[in-house]
């Protein structure tokens, strides 16, 4: 059997190849991995705050609003004043941001099914059942680090 860090090895592994293909793949139709996280949210979620933006994908403020300076420069989406606050702005996906996210899915998910044609249904089945509850866990880990962190705060009032 192997160990645990064998197996971790080598999902960070496959994690890094399958992102730099995907990356890649959606690159060459336009748009890199990283702004189709933006456009995908937008297109999904509609209009909202970069605050928004920033905690739904767990990203630093400044790292969005850097994403929508350039995704803004190249007319993927734009910003427009918030009517509820002077200071914020809404930032929506444009015709364009949709127009070139369909057409680098395409090729993300022709990418995917390939990559996965190498298992049968039941070995992805599987596959699903092992990866839910090792992401289960993480969520388990997390949530008792962060009630231990607000603990010791609490305490320390």
């Amino acid at each position: 059997m192997k160990k645990t860090f064998e197996v971790s090895d080598k999902l960070f592994e496959l994690y890094h190849r399958v992102h730099r293909l995907v990356n890649e793949s959606m690159t060459e139709e336009g748009v890199s991995l990283a702004r189709s996280k933006f456009l995908f949210f937008l297109s999904k979620l509609g209009p909202c705050r970069s605050t928004d933006i920033a905690c739904a994908l767990n990203f630093a403020p400044r790292t969005v609003t850097e994403a929508i300076d350039g995704l803004e420069r190249d007319r993927l989406v734009m910003r427009k004043p918030d009517p509820e606050d002077r200071r914020a702005k809404i930032v929506s996906i444009t015709e364009t941001g949709r127009a070139v996210l369909e057409a680098a899915e395409h090729p993300r998910k022709q990418l995917l099914e390939e990559i996965f044609s190498a298992l049968d249904d039941e070995q992805l089945d599987q596959l699903y059942d092992i990866v839910s509850k090792l992401v289960d866990k993480t969520d388990e880990i997390r949530k008792r680090k962060e009630e231990a962190q607000e603990a010791e705060i609490a305490a320390a009032r």
